[in-house]
């Protein structure tokens, strides 16, 4: 809403509100036209409150379809810094890295690649730091204090947060049912 149809609304509210007057004698004419104005402007006022109110419940609704999607995805998701170090992670992937997430995030995702895999996966962040296009891979993965590795796809692109940090995304894929099936 532009600040002229806000203005307009206001003063068709405040016209709904009060009654009218007769005309003010001539002394007492700034005094009615500074109190029109102070009554205009607290209505608007109170519009845009209720305006942006309604915005907080919308961005909350957003929030919350968000955070479904992202956290109970049936995929993993990964977010590191240039460095290789995780910013952020889904409950799917904390859950195949056997890690409570609040316990993931600053540590070096390198550390749950298997040693086997450790090699190709650095070669790989590498390419994919320098790369604008989707990259592949598939890695050993360590599942933290079970000593299991399980196999996955990890589908990583860079991107850069507010034109100024480079991050990696990683959408991680556990494929050992599908190698399974394969071998079955």
């Amino acid at each position: 809403m532009t600040p002229a149809q806000l203005r307009q609304d206001a003063e068709a509210q405040l016209d709904r509100k009060q009654p009218v007057f007769a005309q003010p004698n001539p002394g007492e004419h700034l005094l009615h036209e500074l109190l029109h104005e102070l009554s205009v402007h607290k209505i608007e006022l109170e519009m845009q409150n209720e305006a942006l109110r309604q915005s907080q419940v919308e961005l909350e609704r957003s929030r919350d379809r968000y955070v479904d999607l992202y956290d109970f995805s049936p995929v993993g998701y990964i977010t590191l810094n240039h460095e290789g170090v995780i910013n952020e992670i889904n409950l799917t992937a904390a859950a195949l890295l056997g890690v409570e997430r609040s316990k993931l995030t600053h540590r070096r995702f390198a550390g749950y690649i298997a040693p086997a895999d450790s090699d190709r996966w650095h070669r790989h962040f590498l390419s994919v730091l320098k790369s604008d296009q989707q990259r592949s891979c598939e890695l050993a993965i360590q599942k933290s204090g079970k000593g299991e590795d399980f196999r996955a796809v990890l589908y990583c692109q860079r991107h850069m947060i507010e034109g100024k940090e480079l991050v990696v995304r990683i959408v991680l894929v556990n494929i050992c049912e599908s190698k399974k099936l394969q071998a079955a």
